[in-house]
């Protein structure tokens, strides 16, 4: 696969954006403004992505969505910086990072806030690896924009959301992969901890939890 947007989402020439309009005059702490000056060298906003630049409709929650490119000064970034982005922009957004020349397109499931005072609530992050620009697995794909970001969604995180039933919602699919993300960190624990136990009564105990566990990782995989 490869990006395919279309031209008509491109801005004629990408507008940069001062990466301190995110971090000055909005609550952030220190850390994650060290982040922001640390990690990022600079963020441009490529594409547009909305019924005025497409054939397709609004959906019921997703009016636009932006593809932002973000330059990196190391190969990792935090997800905390990705996430304030998020916060800060009332749109969905696709991220394309790049370091050294090669590209890694991000993007996390945001959802309708529920409660509290912000439009959305930001989920987990999904990567490809690095890879070439034009490798990128971006098609815009879908009749309504709520359909174009859900596949987006799927097709950055890959594997990861593979649908368990051909029905199965992509909110439903992000719950199931964060639950296996937890059972995943709670078997690990165990396993760590099982070989470290002397008593053979509680190695009997910590064995069955094991099983346990496996068995409903194995449930949702």
């Amino acid at each position: 696969m490869a990006i395919e947007l279309p031209k008509s989402t491109e801005f004629n020439k990408k507008i940069k954006i001062p990466k301190q309009k995110f971090y000055e005059n909005l609550e952030i702490s220190p850390a994650l403004k060290k982040i922001f000056i640390e990690q990022v060298d600079k963020i441009l906003w490529s594409n547009k992505i909305a019924s005025s630049t497409t054939n397709l409709a609004d959906g019921s929650l997703v009016k636009e969505i932006q593809v932002f490119e973000i330059f990196l000064k190391s190969p990792n970034l935090d997800d905390e910086l990705l996430r304030h982005i998020d916060r800060a922009v009332p749109y969905h957004i696709v991220f394309i990072l790049e370091y050294q020349g090669r590209y890694k397109a991000c993007i996390s499931y945001k959802e309708a806030a529920t409660s509290g005072n912000r439009a959305f609530k930001v989920n987990s992050y999904y990567y490809t690896d690095w890879l070439d620009k034009q490798n990128l697995p971006l098609k815009l794909d879908g009749l309504n924009l709520d359909a174009a970001y859900e596949n987006f969604v799927r097709q950055i995180a890959g594997e990861t959301l593979q649908k368990m039933v051909s029905d199965e919602s992509l909110k439903d699919s992000v719950a199931r992969s964060e639950q296996k993300e937890l059972l995943q960190r709670q078997i690990l624990a165990l396993e760590s901890k099982i070989r470290k136990e002397k008593q053979l009564n509680r190695q009997i105990e910590i064995n069955l939890e094991l099983k346990k566990l496996r068995k409903e990782f194995k449930n949702i995989s």
